[in-house]
Formats: structure tokens, sequence, C-alpha cells
């Protein structure tokens, strides 16, 4: 059985194993795949696995051994699920592994936004703690996170632990999702829809997946709702945000701060408007990539493959 990875190098650049992949079948791994190079590197594959790698009508229409495609991912938006699903293909994806990754990332931004750690530590490395005339100093208003209101834009799995740990600082949670789950067990909790979330939260992080209900979800007339001392953080799908609305939100004080991993292009263009927007922090969609996570991902994607095989398909998002 012939194994094609499109785009091994972003899981495993060379600190992880494909030895379980390789129990199963003849593995072949490029670092990295263009679309033009997609139909030429996957024929006479039964089985690619994918992770930003986009396989479409026009690939999956010329890639007749293709029977399975394992999207080494949560978001699967990157393949065409419909024709897959019409000529047989089973897709999965890889859900949850990332979720003490994705959350650690949304406080490390948060509480960057309101103590900036790094600046303030640059600050003293220039000698101007040094040269202060009190015992401390800051350059930056610091903010205690404590009773402020955090709005969690889908209340997923990522969704309810970034809840957790807001409570454990003593934040009050706004919740919004497609299904609303019982949440009894939490103080300080309330449902609500997009624009009073908007409105009420001090913070607005955001879980969802992108769809096309989700795109440009946060734009111009949406980001004008929010509180003039609000942050603004995604750990998700970029392009939930038009960046261009967020810059311009961002330079005229509409919002306080953002707090971003993904972007609407990736990579982006040197002039994405978001790199010169005031208090806007950028980490390059880093948040899945801890080791930790990536060795889940990587156990969960061999397992996929695994029960395929043995004709029991897992994780299948095109039933």
């Amino acid at each position: 059985m012939k194994i094609v990875i499109l785009d091994g190098y972003t899981l495993n650049p060379g600190d992880l194993s494909w030895d379980e992949l390789k129990k199963l079948g003849e593995v072949v791994i490029y670092d990295r795949t263009s679309d033009d190079d997609v139909v030429e590197r996957a024929q006479g594959a039964e089985i690619v696995l994918t992770n930003k790698t986009p396989l479409g009508e026009h690939a999956l229409n010329h890639l007749p051994s293709l029977k399975y495609i394992g999207v080494l991912a949560t978001g699967y938006n990157i393949i065409n699920t419909e024709v897959a699903k019409a000529k047989g293909i089973t897709v999965s994806n890889v859900p949850g592994y990332g979720t003490a990754s994705v959350v650690q990332m949304t406080f490390a931004l948060l509480l960057e936004l309101c103590l900036h750690v790094q600046r303030h530590s640059d600050s003293v490395r220039e000698g101007k703690w040094a040269r202060s005339a009190d015992f401390c100093f800051w350059d930056y208003p610091l903010i205690e996170l404590a009773n402020k209101t955090i709005g969690i834009i889908g209340f997923g799995s990522i969704g309810q632990q970034v809840a957790n740990v807001a409570t454990a600082f003593g934040m009050k949670i706004i919740g919004n999702s497609r299904h609303r789950t019982d949440q009894s067990h939490r103080q300080n909790f309330k449902w609500a829809e997009v624009p009073e979330l908007l409105e009420q939260s001090d913070v607005v992080s955001i879980h969802c997946p992108l769809s096309p209900a989700t795109k440009g979800l946060i734009n111009k007339e949406s980001l004008k709702t929010m509180k003039k001392s609000s942050f603004l953080l995604n750990t998700s799908r970029g392009p939930i945000i038009v960046d261009e609305d967020l810059a311009d939100a961002l330079n005229n004080e509409f919002i306080a701060g953002a707090g971003i991993d993904v972007l609407s292009v990736e990579p982006p263009s040197k002039d994405n408007p978001l790199f010169t927007a005031k208090n806007c922090i950028i980490t390059p969609h880093i948040a899945w990539a801890t080791k930790e996570a990536r060795a889940r991902l990587m156990d969960i994607a061999a397992n996929n493959l695994r029960e395929f095989i043995a004709g029991n398909a897992v994780n299948v998002v095109n039933k």
C-alpha cells in the first residue's frame, strides 16, 4: 500500500518519528508540495496525508487509486469532501489533539496584552529600571483579569477549556455556540448571540471553525460594537477576521488591542496591515505546534489509518 505525505515538514521537522505510519505501508514523504505537483506526487497512492496542501476537485478527479485522505489537522476545509464522498474516498481528520496547547497560547497572548511582559523586559535591558528614581516602573498599563468578562465564540472542547482557565483567573464567561450544551456547573456564565457577546465582553476569544457563516464574522461593523477597552484574540482561523478592518479598529482605538495566531492568508504578504497596527501581537500560527500536541496528532493520524485499513474508519468527516 502506497502512502504519500504531501507536506510532512510542518508536523514533523525532525523531532518526531514516522515509524507507526511506515508499519502500515510504503511511505513517501515530501516536506512541502505545491498545488501543481499534487497529482504527480500522489499518483498511484491509495493513501494521502496532508496538513495544508489542498485536494480539490481537479486533484481528486486525477487520482484514481486514492481510497483515503488523512488530514493532519482538525480543520478539513482544504479537502473537497463532497467530491471525495462521491468517489468513495474516506476523509478523516484529527480532532482534539491540540486543545491544551491552544488554550495555553490563548492566555499567553492575553497576558502579554495585559502585562506587556516582553516589552517591560526589553525596557529593563535598555537600562530604564536602572535609571529609575523609584524601586519599580512601568511603561505600559497593567491590567488585572479578575472580574473582567471573556466572551468565547465557539464553545466546543477548546472554548470550554478556555472558560475553565478564565474562571481560575476570576473572570465572568459569555459563551456562544451553534449547540448549547449544559453549562449549569459554571458560575458567572451565560449564553449569548455574537452581537451581545461583542458588546459586553472585555476580552473576545475566537475558537469556532471556519465556515461560510463565520468567514468575516469580525469586521468593520462588528468591531465598532466592542468596548474601546476590549481585547480580541484569535487562535482559530484567520479568515474569521477581516485583517484590514481589525487594523483600522486598532489604529482608530475602537478596541484596545489584539492577540492573533492566525491571519487571513498564510504565509502573509509583507504589507499585511496588521503588521503596523497599534497594540497587535501576532504569532505565526503556532498555537497547535508544541511537540506534545504534534506527537498526539501523529499518534491519532496513525490510528485513523490503522482503523481504516481494518475496515473501521474513525474520525470520518464526509460520511
